[in-house]
Order: C-alpha cells, then sequence, then structure tokens
C-alpha cells in the first residue's frame, strides 16, 4: 500500500496536514485529470512521485517523460483529444519547454491544460532564482498563485476552469515554500476522469504555420482581455485589512504570508489586496485599491512584475498615488523575502520598530559544511578513478565539464572536477565548444538521466564535429537526485509497467562511437584503465560507469538480510590519509592520528579497501551477515 493512498481514499470535508506539493496531487485528483506528465524536478518533484504511485487508482494516466518539452507536448496532446491534461515541472524546466508552450499559447487547447511552475527563490536547489511569471507575460497566458496548501489544491482546480473557459493552457506559480510547507486541508469531492479521448479533425487548425498565426494572435489578445476582465474577487483576489488606511499592500502567493506575519507581529493594520491571478492584472481591482490609498507598497517574489503592472495602472490613472517595492529600491530585489528583510524594509514607512530585534548567537563558530556525496555512491569511485588517471597520464590543465544531478557535488574538494555547470545536458555541448578552441583535454561528466534528457543531441553533435573528448556517463539507474524516479534507462524490476529498458551503450554505439566501455566504478583498476585508454584516444570517446545508487543497494542488501561492513587494522595504518584526503567517504575520518570507519555510515561498498585508496591493505571486512 502506497503512503499517499490516504490522498486518493480521503473523504469530502475530511481535514489532513498536507505539503503543498500533496495537496496539489489531491487537486489533480479532484480535478479529474486524466493525463499528467512530468520531469522530475525540485521543487515540483513530490507531485510526480504521487501520481506515480496513486494516479492509475485515480483513473489517471501518469508519465514520467524524457525531459520537460516532451513532458509538455505530450500533455498538449491529451489536451487536443479532449482531456484534461496537467504537466509539471521545476522553474528551470519551463525553459525546456518554452518552445512549446509560445506556440500553444497561439493555438489555443481544446481540454483544460495546467502547467505548474514551481519556482525556486534564493536558490536552495537551482542554478538560479529565475521568476517565470515572466513566461505567463511573454506567452500571453494566465498565470495563477496560491500562497498555501488549501490554496493550492483549490486555484488548481480554478485554474482548469479558466483554461476551459477561454481554450488557453494556464501556468499554476509555486514556490519553493509553497510547495514545501505544510498546513491543514479539507477535502473536496474526487471527480473521476475522462479517459475517452480522440483528436477530431476539422474546424480550428493547430498547425502553427505563420499564416495562422497570424489570426491566433488577434484571437489571444482578446482572450486574455475577456480573462482580465473578470475580477476574480473572493475565488483568487481579496483584500483584507483596514480599507481606509493611508497605505495598502499589494502581494501574492509565498510573499502574502511573510507580509501577514511583519503585520500582525506588529499589530499594523493596513489594507492588503491578496492576489491569486496576477496574468492578466487584475485591473479594475487593482484601479478600486489605488482609488482608496495614497501609498502604495508591493510585496512579491522575486522580480517586479506586480509592481510593473501596478505602476502601470497609477500612470494611467492615478499619478498623486506613490509606489513602492523593488524597483525603488525599498524591498531587495534578490532571494526570498524573509520576515526579517521585510521588517527591515517596511519599519520607517509603517512605523514601527526593528532595532530591538534579538540577532541570532551561535556560541560556537560551525565549521563550513559542503554537501558530499552518500557513503558508498558510485559517483565518488568514478570521480577518484578520473582524477587518478589524469595524473598517471601527466595531462596538464584538462578542462572538466559538469552537469546537474548527484554528480555535480564533484566539484567539492578533494575531487573538484567541474570547471563549467550550467543546465541540463550542457557538459557534452560546452565540451564540444571547447574542443573547437583549445587542445586542453575536455572531460564532460553527465548522468544517465540527464544524457535521455539532453545529452543525446549533443553527443550526436560532438561526432559530427570529430570532437576530442571523453564523455563520462554516470549511469545510477534512477534519476537520483530528485528522489530516485525512473529514466530510460531505468531496469524494468525498478519500474511499474515497463515492458523494456533502453541502453545507454547501444545508443551511444549507433552514433559511431567506437571507443565506448561500460565498467563497474566500485572496480577501481577496471574504471581506472578504461578511463586512461579514452584520454589517450584522438576522437569521442566514452565510458560508461554503470551501478546503482548507493541508495537502491542499501534498500536491495536489507531486503536479502546482508551486511557488509569494512574495518581499519589499526597496526596496518600508515597514517597516510589518502582514503580521507583523496576519496573522502564521510564514514572515513581520523581519530587519535588513525583512520577510523564509522559503522553506522559504511556501505560496505569496499571501494576504500582497495589498493588505489589503501596501498597498505589496511581496510578490511568486519561482517557479511545473512
Amino acid at each position: 500500500m502506497s503512503a499517499y493512498e490516504s490522498l486518493l481514499t480521503g473523504k469530502p470535508g475530511e481535514n489532513m496536514f498536507l505539503l503543498g506539493n500533496e495537496a496539489i496531487a489531491r487537486g489533480a485528483i479532484e480535478a479529474g485529470v486524466a493525463v499528467a506528465t512530468t520531469y522530475p524536478g525540485t521543487p515540483s518533484s513530490e507531485v510526480g512521485d504521487i501520481l506515480y504511485e496513486i494516479g492509475a487508482g485515480a483513473g489517471m494516466k501518469f508519465e514520467f517523460s524524457v525531459n520537460e518539452k516532451v513532458a509538455m507536448e505530450s500533455a498538449f496532446a491529451a489536451s487536443l483529444a479532449g482531456l484534461k491534461s496537467f504537466v509539471f515541472m521545476k522553474h528551470v524546466g519551463l525553459n525546456v519547454a518554452s518552445d512549446v508552450l509560445m506556440s500553444i499559447s497561439y493555438t489555443g487547447t481544446r481540454g483544460p491544460m495546467v502547467i505548474m511552475t514551481a519556482d525556486d527563490p534564493s536558490m536552495f536547489s537551482s542554478q538560479n532564482e529565475q521568476d517565470n511569471r515572466h513566461y505567463a507575460h511573454f506567452a500571453h497566458v494566465p498565470l495563477i498563485e496560491p500562497s498555501n496548501p488549501q490554496e493550492a489544491k483549490e486555484f488548481l482546480k480554478v485554474a482548469f476552469e479558466i483554461s476551459e473557459m477561454e481554450s488557453l493552457p494556464v501556468i499554476f506559480r509555486t514556490t519553493t515554500r509553497i510547495s514545501h510547507m505544510r498546513g491543514i486541508v479539507t477535502l473536496s469531492a474526487v471527480t473521476t476522469p475522462n479517459l475517452k479521448g480522440r483528436f477530431k479533425k476539422g474546424g480550428r487548425s493547430f498547425v502553427s504555420l505563420p499564416s495562422n498565426a497570424y489570426g491566433f494572435k488577434d484571437e489571444l489578445v482578446a482572450k486574455m482581455g475577456r480573462i482580465g476582465a473578470h475580477d476574480f474577487q473572493g475565488i483568487l483576489n481579496r483584500s483584507e485589512g483596514d480599507h481606509e488606511s493611508r497605505i495598502g499592500i499589494i502581494t501574492s502567493g509565498e510573499a502574502y504570508n511573510v507580509t501577514r506575519d511583519v503585520l500582525d507581529k506588529h499589530q499594523i493594520n493596513v489594507e492588503v489586496l491578496k492576489l491569486g491571478i496576477t496574468n492578466p492584472m487584475p485591473e479594475k481591482t487593482t484601479r478600486e485599491f489605488l482609488s482608496r490609498h495614497g501609498k502604495i507598497i508591493v510585496v512579491e517574489e522575486v522580480d517586479p512584475i506586480i509592481e510593473s503592472d501596478v505602476r502601470a495602472i497609477a500612470d494611467a490613472g492615478f499619478p498623486e498615488v506613490t509606489i513602492h517595492g523593488k524597483m525603488d529600491g525599498t524591498i531587495p530585489m534578490s532571494h526570498e523575502t524573509s520576515p526579517n528583510t521585510l521588517e527591515e524594509s517596511l519599519a520607517e514607512m509603517l512605523g514601527f520598530n526593528v532595532a530591538d530585534r534579538k540577532p541570532f548567537i551561535q556560541g560556537n563558530e560551525l565549521p563550513p559544511r559542503p554537501p558530499v556525496l552518500c557513503a558508498g555512491c558510485p559517483h565518488r569511485a568514478t570521480y577518484f578513478a578520473v582524477k587518478r588517471a589524469v595524473k598517471m597520464l601527466k595531462l596538464n590543465d584538462p578542462i572538466y565539464s559538469s552537469d546537474i544531478g548527484c554528480y555535480s557535488l564533484g566539484n567539492y574538494e578533494p575531487f573538484s572536477e567541474a570547471d563549467i555547470m550550467l543546465e541540463m545536458g550542457s557538459s557534452v555541448g560546452v565540451g564540444t565548444g571547447f574542443t573547437r578552441v583549445t587542445d586542453q583535454r575536455i572531460i564532460s561528466f553527465i548522468g544517465d538521466s540527464t544524457f535521455f534528457h539532453s545529452g543525446i543531441p549533443a553527443l550526436v553533435n560532438a561526432v559530427n564535429n570529430n570532437s576530442r573528448m571523453l564523455v563520462v556517463i554516470m549511469d545510477n539507474d534512477v534519476t537520483a537526485m530528485t528522489g530516485r524516479q525512473p529514466n530510460p534507462g531505468t531496469p524494468v524490476s525498478l519500474t511499474a509497467g515497463r515492458k523494456k529498458n533502453q541502453s545507454i551503450e547501444n545508443i551511444v554505439r549507433s552514433l559511431g562511437i567506437d571507443s565506448v566501455k561500460t565498467v563497474d566504478p566500485y572496480n577501481l583498476k577496471e574504471t581506472l584503465g578504461a578511463v586512461m585508454d579514452g584520454l589517450k584516444n584522438e576522437g569521442v570517446s566514452v565510458v560508461i560507469a554503470k551501478r546503482e545508487c548507493a541508495i537502491l543497494r542499501d534498500n536491495r542488501m536489507r531486503k536479502e538480510g546482508l551486511e557488509v561492513k569494512y574495518h581499519v587494522v589499526t597496526e596496518k595504518c600508515s597514517s597516510c590519509y589518502n582514503c580521507v584526503e583523496n576519496f573522502a567517504c564521510p564514514a572515513l575520518s581520523v581519530s587519535n592520528g588513525k583512520v577510523t570507519i564509522d559503522p553506522v555510515l559504511c556501505d560496505g561498498c569496499g571501494v576504500c579497501a582497495q589498493p588505489y585508496v589503501c596501498p597498505f591493505k589496511a581496510i578490511e571486512v568486519t561482517s557479511i551477515e545473512n
């Protein structure tokens, strides 16, 4: 039985304490979504994890797509067949899918379609903190923002209604705090999805040729105009507080929660206009709000998008109203809006004092704690072997081009094997570019899921341009960083309903690459030899370091009742510290000048016992139990 089963079986009126993403999954079930698609990415990952497990029980068809572009195309096809579809991804995933978005906003939809983007202010797990509300303006589509789990569930259903009303895709924007906050959610009735789709030919064209797109644009402008004329008061938008106050605050999403906390803490009673739809801007509601206040403060994350719209409305009809926000420096332009930063921004304007706030003082300064690969992670062995191979071959100043995934942690010491890291699939493309302009050796790292996501076209490009580079594909069977979701290469035994998995080696060889070796990174001798051979090759070489994720291995071994641990024989240890300083497994540490292995952290992989890590054979098996 799935841990998420209660999201499927919960009855109308029942209260549940849900994560924002759990509430969104329940909202999709209540809305009667027929088809849901995604490529996993934090902070949206849990929605896919949940629907992967219980979607079928709700009558939903769920798909882990190969990337976000394909996910959106698949969901759009379901819409064209008249079905209700839902596609979701993290914020940078919408970059990958943006080509599709810009076209389907013009063609429109048939069945209702919602696109969820989970933004990540302050970049907790991302390479940037882009504000995807820009995409709604860019594509001329509606955008809805919830501020808590209850709204996340209910607003999602409203998003489907708006989509159905105007045959437009609707963007549903969350942020990390909304996706990962918990709150009481009152459930509503579940809707059984319609799965009988059929694409009806004739009538409206969905072919984006210029002759059609010319008319599509006029229709799109008219649709957005009709949506903008609806104020959604009491549905998505609401005002609260003192309507007679001199100052008014306009806000949305998580920024509303922070605003409410600051106002309540200092007992400030001003009128707050909380927006749930921010594109198109509810102009009538905004004008009425501006007419009641001489000074407006706009609080939002990340960019001044609402503020820009409010300033435009004020300039056109309320020039006497003063607007404050990010654009005049009242509120910082970067990072998420915290209660502390908002207090400092609003103190003088709202007449309260923050000088008495006691700062947090740490008694003893904590040492820096960079993220580390798990004990037993096969990527550690791969990075160790590559670094040793470079040293043995005496390569001068190689360039390491890395990618997005668990293996991104190869950037940190002692490996330091990431000179460039941009986005999914960039390692091979950037590596190819370097081969055109420098004689330095290029080593590109990419994961299995990322290879399928966007690495294949880049590898084709490398072959086509006769690049001299080594591509290391780090295959751990799953999309590990976001929660071990399946990808096209995941073994059938780890997937639901799949009949066959895709072979990375077969794909690579099909591109005309002759120098291809698949190795077990736990076997350092084998891996080291393959890497050295690849680095000596004049063309494109590929080493596939294939070994299941350590977490999967641990789970499997527990089920088999097998436990393997290692310990250091003190008498044999020379205190060379090669294992600690250069292999850097978190189970290894130094005590009283000698290396020790923490039996709780030890994964039993045995890589540290190999002579490349411990040349004195001081690390031995402790126990093997069945």
